[in-house]
């Protein structure tokens, strides 16, 4: 089947809020949105707490504050030009929404309504802080959806399941990319000036996770196979309220709301752990408390888990301000929050690194920040490094918008600027032969492996080896588990042999990129032998901010081996202290 060829001035890989931010600030030009799921089905939709934003609707509250907020919830590694970027442009983000039809909760006198958050403090940390905009706990819905909409108010072209499979360079230009039409198994070659990536996060590294089943690190695949480098990978949080053995989030809005955890003791653990704080901690802080109290033997009868009560709130808030969680622990559990305990547990929400861009969503290659010219990222897939080694809840909202309107804007004038260049010569033959690959698999007689059994394995090994807590040695022996799953990877064959939405297909490609991210993730938090944010070594609990203050970028050399190099972190305003809460 020959190839289909399309030229666009630019080309949007992913349909969540960075990809759809991004098209509607470049409209006027000819622009396509490639998703590998209908738009508004992308993981943005799922994110429930609100989006960070000094209005003070509620109390007094300035940007400095948020950004003071997000430098040190970051453990200090956040690049400060780019947090004051976000903090400052965060309030006018959330009016453009409101502009466009958003609808958030309201208070009393019709002003959008917020609530506290993890890690949002007032007056650099004296206390929390009502700064969560949100919809009911239903925000990056509204948000996914007003998008869209604004997206079809401007006939931007959607490719609907089309899975990206090759990002097309010539002569250090981005020329396009190559996608594979999910419906019929047609190859497509995307001719254009500039390509922005913004496929999400790879949280199906790890077994436990709040992470949708599409989100596999594609963006970053396809970067790092292009010799473009991850940055900061080695820092992935884990959100302190997963639904038990399922991941499902229990968002932290229901603690800015009043929530509550204790542990299997009737303890209200925080107490010990962030004083001030308590419960509205940053997320890596909980987490790692929830971890310790686990393994002293302080869980719930015995078993992997806390309580999360709401019960004290009453039926009305709880059903008014948290109706999607109220639905889907009754749903999964089987629970009513209203009168019992949530079972919770830490699980696997957050990649806080990524592509590496400036603070216009380009991608720079190198420790020199060198830009490659046409290619951008925005969103979980990027690392403009705001989120450093923590990401403070809410800020996930405030990056997609801020720095996806940027990408958009600095597209914009790209395209405008640049001529479209070559193509490379077939353009389509790599992806056309990793099809090949997957679908007629080993040569000769060796035996085909199941995607299924390697993809369980591989979150298997994560969750227990690169996980909250990590040492030298469980990182060691994930590392070699993740080289040896990349060469059974080799020998993968699908059983569904037809091309009419063919999952299995999908999927087997789908866990080539997932392998190419966990070793990164490893081989980078092997390397930093500090503890700072997300990264916990056990065997080096302290953050060393004398070797390790750096962003870490992890690049494919020719030879196929991982490489790893080293950047300085931009501070500005605020420099690093000790963390205490």
């Amino acid at each position: 089947m020959e190839a289909v060829y399309h030229r666009y001035d630019a080309v949007i890989v992913g349909g969540g809020g960075a990809g759809l931010m991004a098209a509607v600030n470049l409209a006027g030009q000819e622009v396509a949105v490639l998703s590998k799921l209908y738009p508004v089905r992308s993981h943005t939709g799922t994110a429930q707490g609100g989006i960070g934003a000094a209005l003070g609707n509620v109390e007094e509250d300035h940007w400095e504050w948020h950004m003071f907020d997000t430098v040190k919830g970051s453990d200090y590694l956040a690049d400060q030009d780019a947090t004051e970027i976000l903090a400052r442009e965060a309030v006018e983000t959330v009016y453009e929404l409101e502009h466009w039809g958003l609808p958030f909760s309201r208070t009393p006198d019709g002003k959008i309504a917020q609530r506290r958050f993890g890690g949002h403090t007032r007056e650099f940390g004296k206390a929390p802080v009502h700064r969560s905009c949100y919809a009911a706990d239903r925000t990056g819905h509204m948000i996914l959806q007003t998008l869209y909409q604004q997206c079809i108010k401007n006939r931007v072209k959607f490719f609907d399941e089309y899975l990206v499979l090759d990002l097309l360079l010539e002569g250090q230009r981005t020329a396009g990319v190559v996608a594979l039409s999910i419906a019929d198994g047609q190859l497509h070659v995307f001719h254009a000036k500039a390509v922005l990536l913004a496929t999400g996060g790879c949280g199906r590294i790890y077994q436990i996770t709040s992470n949708a089943h599409a989100l596999t690190g594609d963006g970053m695949a396809l970067a790092l196979r292009a010799g473009v480098p991850l940055e900061d990978m080695e820092f992935f949080q884990f959100h302190p309220t997963g639904i038990y053995k399922l991941g499902i989030l229990i968002t932290e809005g229901a603690r800015g709301e009043g929530g509550k955890l204790f542990n299997g003791r009737g303890e209200r653990f925080m107490e010990r752990y962030a004083p001030t704080l308590l419960d509205l901690a940053p997320r890596d802080i909980i987490s790692r408390a929830i971890y310790r109290e686990l393994r002293q033997g302080h869980g719930v009868e015995g078993k992997w888990y806390v309580h999360l009560d709401l019960r004290h709130l009453g039926r009305e808030v709880i059903e008014t301000k948290l109706p999607d969680i109220t639905d889907f622990v009754r749903t999964y559990l089987g629970i009513d929050p209203i009168t019992e305990p949530i079972p919770v547990q830490p699980t696997a929400h957050y990649a806080m690194g990524g592509v590496p861009t400036d603070v216009s969503g380009r991608v720079v290659v190198d420790e020199k920040n060198t830009v490659l010219p046409g290619l951008y990222a925005a969103g979980e897939c990027a690392c403009v490094s705001v989120h450093g080694a923590n990401r403070l809840g809410t800020n996930s909202l405030v990056d997609i918008l801020v720095f996806g309107r940027r990408a958009g804007r600095d597209m914009g004038r790209y395209v405008g600027e640049a001529e479209l260049p070559p193509l490379p010569a077939q353009p389509e033959e790599r992806a056309r032969a990793l099809l090949a690959r997957l679908r007629e698999g080993p040569n000769g007689d060796g035996r085909a492996e199941s995607v299924a059994a390697l993809r369980d394995e591989l979150q298997r090994e994560m969750m227990d080896k690169a996980s909250v807590f990590r040492t030298g040695e469980s990182l060691a022996e994930v590392r070699e588990q993740v080289r040896a799953l990349q060469e059974r990877y080799q020998q993968v064959r699908v059983q569904d042999r037809g091309w009419v939405f063919n999952t299995d297909l999908v999927e087997a490609v789908e866990l080539g990129f997932l392998l190419d991210v966990a070793e990164v993730t490893v081989e980078a938090a092997l390397a930093r032998q500090e503890s700072r944010g997300a990264h916990y070594r056990e065997d080096f609990p302290q953050r060393d901010d004398v070797k390790w203050l750096k962003h870490s970028l992890g690049r494919r050399t020719a030879s196929g081996a991982l490489e790893l190099s080293y950047k300085p972190v931009t501070i500005t305003r605020f420099q690093p202290q000790e963390r205490k809460y």
